[in-house]
């Protein structure tokens, strides 16, 4: 019998309470380095965005940063890189965040910032004609006019779902962007930037009970307003293999990528793990299956990788979502050969099990990753806000690594053997650059 692997949870600790205006605060203190990290997450994102308004969710985070109640347009960058510090935000299918990473003295400094910005961001014409200016010409560099521009994370989804939410373009259209009100904006903001609709968390180097009186003076005074209701975007799996191909003049060489629906990430937290470690035995390093198979002996594609999400998120992503696998061909690839081959890569597995020491080593890899990632201070922020605003729980940061080496053999084998043909969603891209 395969021996689990023993990885320890890390002991983070955690403090969390709510105020009165429903704003979720979760503390994080780590004497060790005088640093902090500051986020707020909004329980919204782009599967939130209404019809005739693609794009919106992103759009509204860039008016974030164009000045709020007291502060001018800029003023924002100037605090936090006066202050020595860094900045961004960015928007994901079910939230949006906010951050700062800062050294400890200036907490205060970035608490001040967002609780300004939560109160009311400054949604004025001439700010919204330039921001959507802004994401256009960030639609033009990241996916018009570059060689596989939005394959597959806008490629996919309308393969394989039915539902607006979870198909549509989240990066826009130009026709949705340019009909943008600032009516719509402040309908936005008043609909879904709510403090009950938001979690504060906070990470590195601080006093708890000096960062709660911060925080109470800061944000405690932003207007309670009711969060919305939680859209469900649930939809049936899909019971045939849906495909699509398309021809992208940008590319020089041929790609495929496929996804399968998998368990719920909150609901069904349990069936949904083993997915996330069978992604990575599938294609994590140069020993994995799928990369010994079509990269090193059958020649088939130039590279190959798997993940949960379509935006990389899977522990921060509701449901629905998916299992991918994106590969690049060399010319003249041949992408039902390289969906044969996964298909027989997958039988092959749920036939013979895993080889002795595979599932250790991947399980290993995955834990130092999370490991590594939680060592910055962004790293405990950031997905704690998120754990906390999805499911109620920061503390499972700590836990995600011991779970993932609890994950068995037998549901490893389970999970690929729902990975059939008939439950897939297919993207081919043929190259359009000239030769």
């Amino acid at each position: 019998m395969a021996r689990r692997s023993k990885i320890p949870a890390t002991k983070y600790p955690v403090e969390r309470f709510t105020l009165e205006n429903g704003l979720r605060v979760v503390l994080t203190p780590d004497r060790s380095a005088p640093v902090v990290g500051v986020a707020v997450v909004y329980d919204v994102g782009i599967r939130s965005e209404p019809e005739g308004r693609t794009g919106f969710a992103h759009l509204f985070e860039h008016l974030m940063f164009q000045g709020s109640e007291n502060l001018e347009k800029l003023a924002h960058f100037r605090h936090v890189q006066g202050a020595g510090g860094t900045f961004n935000g960015s928007t994901h299918l079910d939230y949006t965040d906010y951050f700062e990473v800062l050294p400890a003295g200036a907490l205060e400094r970035a608490l001040f910032l967002e609780a300004d910005r939560m109160r009311g961001p400054r949604l004025t014409e001439e700010n919204l004609l330039n921001q959507i200016d802004v994401v256009k010409e960030e639609i033009r560099v990241n996916v018009l006019n570059r060689p596989y521009g939005g394959f597959p994370w806008l490629k996919l989804p309308p393969v394989m779902f039915s539902t607006f939410a979870n198909a549509h373009d989240g990066y826009g259209s130009f026709g949705d962007l340019d009909s943008a009100t600032v009516e719509d904006a402040q309908a936005f903001f008043d609909r879904y930037y709510a403090a009950g609709n938001a979690t504060l968390s906070v990470a590195g180097d601080f006093d708890v009970a000096q960062a709660t009186a911060m925080i109470k003076r800061h944000f405690g005074d932003v207007a309670a307003r009711p969060a919305p209701e939680l859209p469900d975007f649930d939809e049936p799996d899909i019971d045939g293999e849906r495909r699509d191909v398309y021809t992208d003049r940008l590319a020089p060489l041929p790609g495929v990528a496929c996804a399968w629906r998998v368990p719920d990430p909150i609901g069904g937290f349990a069936e949904y793990l083993p997915y996330v470690v069978l992604a990575e035995v599938l294609t994590d390093g140069e020993a994995s299956r799928l990369v010994e198979r079509l990269v090193q002996r059958d020649r088939a594609v130039t590279s190959i990788g798997g993940y949960i999400g379509f935006m990389g998120d899977e522990f921060q992503v509701r449901n629905p979502t998916a299992l991918l696998l994106q590969a690049h061909m060399p010319p003249g690839g041949d992408a039902e050969k390289v969906l044969r081959t996964v298909d027989e890569e997958l039988d092959r597995l749920v036939q013979d099990g895993l080889a002795p020491g595979e599932l250790a080593r991947t399980q290993a890899r995955i834990a130092t990753h999370l490991l590594r990632e939680t060592d910055a201070v962004l790293g405990r922020a950031l997905p704690m806000a998120v754990l906390e605003l999805q499911r109620g729980n920061p503390e499972l940061l700590n836990e995600l690594p011991k779970l993932v080496g609890e994950v068995t053999e037998a549901q490893i084998v389970t999970a690929a053997a729902a990975l059939r043909p008939d439950r897939r969603a297919t993207v081919e891209v043929l190259p359009g650059a000239a030769a």
